[in-house]
């Protein structure tokens, strides 16, 4: 017969897993993906290397992971505030400024985490999920600006394409200061307005 794991046993290894993925996080945030290694990760969780590769075959496999759930967290805190701004002000291109203030706020705040997940060099298994975030981030501003178009806001356009441009723009605007590790003030009210120029509203 097969051994079938009790809902006990399976529920202490996923609490081991969040540990790990979380230890992994906080190590990234502070020595960004360079200063990262599996027994880096196991010393923060307080385990042995070996209990991490139960779980995951690599650093690759582990850091793939972590860029999922990261990412993941950054878009829909992205999206959420733009679904604030458009509730509470009114109009979509409130909503995909209020977008694009967000993730640089919280990738300023969090620089070396945010350089690591834009463009610091990593494994071919985590490029594949930045890309994805890429696309994700590319495709929620998309919705907003579709939105925006649609209500007469701002000219007709393709909101894939500006979307996908913003996104470039807005990771070449802010892997400087990130790489620094120092904001300047100006940068935000700067992605601002180069957002509404982008998106040719008259605002």
């Amino acid at each position: 017969m097969a051994y079938r794991r009790t809902p006990a046993v399976q529920e202490r290894l996923d609490a081991l897993r969040t540990t790990l993925i979380d230890s992994a996080i906080g190590l990234i945030a502070r020595h960004g993906y360079g200063g990262c290694s599996i027994s880096a990760v196991a010393a923060e969780a307080g385990v042995g290397t070996g209990t991490v590769y139960r779980h995951f075959a690599n650093k690759g496999e582990l850091f793939a992971e972590v860029f999922r759930i990261v990412c993941s967290r950054e878009v829909s805190a992205a999206v959420e505030s733009g679904n604030c701004a458009r509730t509470a002000e009114g109009d979509r291109v409130s909503a995909v400024t209020a977008s694009v203030r967000t993730f640089a706020e919280r990738a300023l705040r969090a620089p070396t985490l945010a350089y690591a997940l834009l463009v610091e060099p990593v494994d071919p298994q985590v490029d594949s999920e930045r890309l994805l975030f890429r696309e994700s981030f590319r495709d929620a501003l998309a919705v907003a600006i579709a939105a925006a178009v649609e209500a007469g806001e701002i000219p007709e356009q393709d909101a894939s394409v500006t979307a996908a441009c913003l996104v470039g723009a807005i990771a070449e605007a802010l892997v400087l200061p990130l790489a620094r590790g120092a904001a300047d003030a100006a940068i935000i009210p700067a992605l601002l307005t180069f957002t509404l120029r982008s998106l040719g509203s008259p605002t």
